[in-house]
C-alpha cells in the first residue's frame, strides 16, 4: 500500500462530523376570527313504544309525516328535509336470566337545513306541535367556510411574524429568511350554541333561539433563519 493511498484511507475512516446548523428561531401564531353563521341544523326525533315492532314503526311514520306536513307549511321546501335515522329497538324486561322482549322502540328522525335563520324557533314549534317528543339541538354553521379560515389562517401569519420581529429585535438578530411555514390547523367551532334540549311536549312560549357567532381559530409555526447584526 502506498504512502499516498494509507493517507486517503485514513482520511476515509475518520468520524465525519454534522454540518453546522443555521442558527433559527421559531415562532407560533394564533388567531380567532368571528362570524356570522348564516345556515342552521334542526334536528327533531319522533320515539314511539309498543308491544308490537310494527305498531311502534307505524306510529312512529305517522308522526313523521305530520312533522313534515307542519314543518313545510312554515315555509321549508322538502329538498331541506331528510330522514337521518330510523332505528327500532327492543326494550327488555329486566337484565337478569329471565331476559325477555316487552316492547318495541320506534325511533325516527328528522333533519332540516334552514338558510333563513329567522324561522329556527317556528319550525322547532310547528315540530314540537306536531308530535316530536326530542329536539336532539340546533346547530348554526357557515355554507362557505373558506374566506374565514383564510382570514384566520393570514391572521395567525401576522401573529407570528410579530412575535418573531420582537424576538429578534431582543435577540440582536436580524430575521433572513423564512426556513419552514406550517399550519397548525383551523377549526369551526360555534361560540353560543343558543338551543340544545330534549323536549316531551311542545311548550306554548314560542322558542327564543339566537344564532350567536362561530369562531374560526387557527395556528401556524414558522421556522427563520436568522444572522448576527452588523
Amino acid at each position: 500500500m502506498t504512502f499516498a493511498l494509507a493517507i486517503l484511507l485514513a482520511v476515509l475512516q475518520e468520524p465525519q462530523l454534522p454540518t453546522p446548523q443555521p442558527p433559527v428561531l421559531v415562532v407560533t401564531g394564533n388567531s380567532e376570527v368571528l362570524a356570522i353563521p348564516d345556515e342552521a341544523i334542526v334536528r327533531l326525533g319522533i320515539v314511539r313504544q309498543s308491544p308490537v315492532a310494527e305498531t311502534a314503526q307505524e306510529q312512529a311514520n305517522a308522526v313523521a309525516r305530520e312533522i313534515l306536513n307542519a314543518i313545510a307549511k312554515v315555509g321549508v321546501p322538502s329538498k331541506d328535509i331528510q330522514t337521518a335515522r330510523l332505528v327500532l329497538s327492543p326494550v327488555y324486561n329486566s337484565r337478569g336470566p329471565d331476559q325477555r322482549i316487552v316492547s318495541y322502540n320506534a325511533t325516527n328522525t328528522v333533519s332540516i337545513r334552514l338558510d333563513n335563520l329567522g324561522i329556527v324557533g317556528n319550525v322547532i314549534d310547528a315540530g314540537l306541535k306536531a308530535g316530536a317528543n326530542e329536539l336532539e339541538g340546533v346547530q348554526f354553521r357557515l355554507r362557505n367556510e373558506l374566506p374565514s379560515r383564510e382570514q384566520a389562517l393570514k391572521q395567525a401569519v401576522q401573529e407570528a411574524q410579530g412575535k418573531a420581529l420582537a424576538m429578534a429585535d431582543a435577540l440582536r438578530v436580524n430575521l433572513a429568511q423564512v426556513l419552514e411555514a406550517a399550519e397548525g390547523g383551523v377549526s369551526v367551532v360555534p361560540r353560543l350554541q343558543s338551543y340544545t334540549a330534549a323536549a316531551s311536549v311542545a311548550s306554548p312560549t314560542p322558542t327564543p333561539v339566537s344564532p350567536g357567532e362561530i369562531e374560526i381559530r387557527a395556528t401556524v409555526t414558522i421556522r427563520y433563519r436568522i444572522v448576527p447584526k452588523p
